[in-house]
């Protein structure tokens, strides 16, 4: 079913006044401070089923009649979580709006290697979009918007460019933070010396997956590669390419990235990045796919790191400012009543 989205996405960021003006202090800075959302409720264990041999976890918050509100659905980067702290501080921001969130794990994150037996990959758009169609078909939901960080972004984006002029009308709005749209240039920058500190940290949580998925489900991974891998391309020449019938990393990466499909996309989509980013380089944002959509706006900061993006804060605003263009846009484009008639007392109660 075609979405009807066919004019040029208006929409004006607030200014980013950086807190920090380095992209990898930025970065660490937001990756390593605790953050708590004591006005947020707890949220629901939710499954889906989205493949024979594949259940993810979602953790949700619900409105207290859910098919009456919008519905955010969140992608999280690579090795991440529904816990997140982006993930937490989005779901802060967005229920205080009326929102419901479904915090998505790809598979076996989140601690949820023994619900899938095969691994996730950056562009598997597949399983986000049985997330959609069950929302709409079993709960009535009729306002939807995916945002995604990093990892999460490029799937946001390559679901909404997979879709095309299929886009379903609920569908409403699409948002990506610090989006690795162009995996292959991304990896090379992940490469670079002054980023080992990240890359060490991926391969490590990769490494560690692999353990868990090995003892979750025995006999299907062997372990034995691990011990001659040091980047994010040999483990993906080693398990995510072969798994999922990719003939090699170059190939995963080119048929993975959404930049490859964001000149289909029929939904207004916003996209936020950051100059100083350390491995997701701007170039990708200025490829003519990118600049030629009339559906996409692009946000480019000097400064922001990846996912990071924080400013001063206030007594009302946790400073987080990529989060609150998310809320801020998808708010603009979701049908229905205002914001402020829809926001609801935090103590109601929520569906399972």
């Amino acid at each position: 079913m075609a979405s009807g989205h066919h004019t040029r996405v208006t929409f004006t960021p607030s200014e980013f006044r950086p807190r920090f003006t380095g992209g990898h202090t930025q970065t660490l800075y937001a990756w390593a401070r605790p953050r708590t959302f004591p006005r947020l409720p707890p949220p629901v264990p939710r499954y889906f089923d989205v493949a024979p041999d594949a259940r993810l976890l979602a953790h949700c918050h619900w409105q207290a009649q859910p098919h009456e509100h919008p519905t955010l659905i969140l992608f999280h980067g690579l090795e991440g979580s529904s816990l997140a702290h982006y993930m937490g501080g989005i779901s802060d921001k967005a229920w205080a709006l009326g929102w419901n969130v479904v915090r998505l794990n790809q598979r076996n994150c989140g601690g949820t290697e023994h619900l899938s037996r095969g691994l996730y990959h950056s562009g598997l758009t597949s399983d986000p979009l049985c997330v959609i169609r069950e929302l709409i078909d079993v709960d009535g939901i009729r306002a939807i918007a995916i945002a995604g960080y990093s990892l999460g972004g490029n799937l946001a984006l390559k679901l909404a460019g997979d879709l095309g002029e299929t886009t379903p009308p609920e569908l409403k709005a699409v948002c990506a933070v610090s989006p690795t749209m162009d995996l292959a240039i991304c990896v090379d920058a992940l490469e670079r010396r002054t980023n080992v500190a990240y890359q060490w940290n991926f391969v490590r949580l990769l490494k560690a997956r692999m353990r868990r998925k090995a003892e979750a489900v025995p006999g299907l991974f062997s372990l034995e590669p691990l011990r001659r891998i040091w980047t994010v391309r040999q483990f993906d020449e080693a398990y995510t390419a072969p798994h999922h019938g990719f003939r090699d990393a170059s190939d995963y990466y080119f048929r993975a990235s959404a930049l490859r499909v964001v000149d289909r996309i029929r939904v207004p989509a916003l996209v936020v990045t950051a100059v100083d980013d350390p491995f997701v380089p701007v170039v990708s944002f200025e490829h003519p796919s990118v600049t030629g959509n009339p559906h996409v706006k692009r946000v480019i900061t000097r400064h922001g790191g990846h996912c990071a993006f924080v400013e001063q804060a206030s007594p009302d605003y946790d400073g987080y400012w990529a989060e609150r263009q998310i809320v801020t846009f998808i708010t603009a484009h979701a049908a229905g009543p205002s914001a402020a008639a829809r926001t609801p007392a935090p103590s109601l109660p929520l569906r399972a």
